[in-house]
């Protein structure tokens, strides 16, 4: 995008861009609906909020210990899911089981690198354990190489094995590698390969996920996907800020401090949630 360029003109013309590489992938494309008003977090309970948060532990040096620990948290809590490494859905969903907590794990991570059938089996293995939802890194190198069918058929792979279970597919972007353009770009393919959201980051790349990318992501994809911001969320306020930017799904590891914080001020004299 030009430093002169309308916001809006660069969604449309990289859109425009991409469905002309995708050719018949993009078939039947058409404008998403608007995107949704974001709820009023001065109203917002911390039950709520708690149910939009994916309880997030993707650390390599996680033990079963931790594992039992932090499944106990998402029950106390009310997170909306914990998400885990593979190996760890197993047991996550042996104790989560009858519980409004959903299970979710991540394929292609944290690079997206690996091939697209590797991408497909993971899937497919983690779907027959029983995880309601994946969070897939794209393949970076090709968004960034212009190859667009390749990142559509690593996407859409995944997307059918995750949706014969009635599972749900989350897209990570790692924006911090991607240009505005490539951010639309990576939105659109996305939408078209048939995901459910499009997401920041893994939180193991460079930067987050800002106000700035989410408010782009909603433009882009509308009310058509759902969008998940993670990366670098510690804070009540950084969560609300994200989620007055456009995201209904927050991925953090800090969601007990954000949930405590929420019930404090809930709990103070007066009290009304701090924009």
């Amino acid at each position: 995008m030009t430093a002169s360029e309308p916001l809006q003109d660069m969604i449309e013309r990289t859109t425009q861009r991409v469905l002309r590489a995708l050719g018949q992938y993009a078939a039947g494309y058409e404008p998403p609906p608007p995107p949704p008003s974001p709820p009023d977090v001065s109203q917002m309970s911390p039950e709520t909020l708690a149910a939009m948060i994916d309880h997030t532990l993707l650390k390599p040096d996680a033990t079963a210990q931790r594992i039992t620990e932090f499944c106990q948290e998402g029950l106390d809590y009310r997170f909306g899911a914990v998400c885990v490494h593979p190996s760890w859905v197993e047991p996550c969903i042996h104790t989560l089981s009858g519980s409004p907590v959903r299970v979710t794990s991540v394929v292609g991570f944290p690079l997206g690198m690996t091939l697209p059938e590797v991408k497909q089996h993971e899937a497919k293995a983690l779907i027959a354990l029983g995880v309601a939802e994946l969070d897939m890194v794209l393949n970076i190198g090709a968004l960034k190489s212009g190859n667009f069918c390749l990142v559509w058929n690593d996407i859409h792979m995944v997307a059918e094995a995750v949706h014969q279970r009635e599972a749900l597919l989350k897209v990570i972007l790692e924006t911090g590698y991607l240009t505005d353009e490539e951010k639309v770009a990576a939105c659109i393919i996305a939408r078209t390969a048939g995901a459910d959201f499009v997401k920041t980051a893994t939180g193991l790349g460079p930067g987050g996920a800002t106000e700035a990318d989410i408010r782009l992501m909603r433009r882009t994809v509308g009310g058509a996907l759902g969008v998940k911001a993670a990366g670098g969320i510690r804070t009540l306020d950084d969560a609300y800020r994200m989620i007055l930017a456009g995201a209904n799904r927050i991925g953090t590891s800090s969601g007990i401090r954000i949930i405590q914080e929420a019930r404090r001020r809930a709990a103070a004299p007066g009290a009304s949630a701090q924009r």
